[in-house]
């Protein structure tokens, strides 16, 4: 049961960094985008990296 409640914790923490990273992403000014030559529309893509590694 604990290593259940253990996996449930790292998943929400995850799904959690997940989602504030593609907002971050998605609420960057164009020019800052640019400037680290992030495209902004593949936001989800670029958090899933960060967080999940895939």
């Amino acid at each position: 049961m604990t290593a259940l409640l253990s996996t449930l914790q790292t998943r929400l923490q995850k799904r959690a960094a997940y989602a504030r990273t593609k907002a971050e992403i998605e609420s960057m000014p164009i020019n800052v985008a640019i400037d680290l030559d992030i495209y902004q529309p593949d936001a989800a893509k670029i958090a899933a990296q960060a967080v999940y590694g895939r």
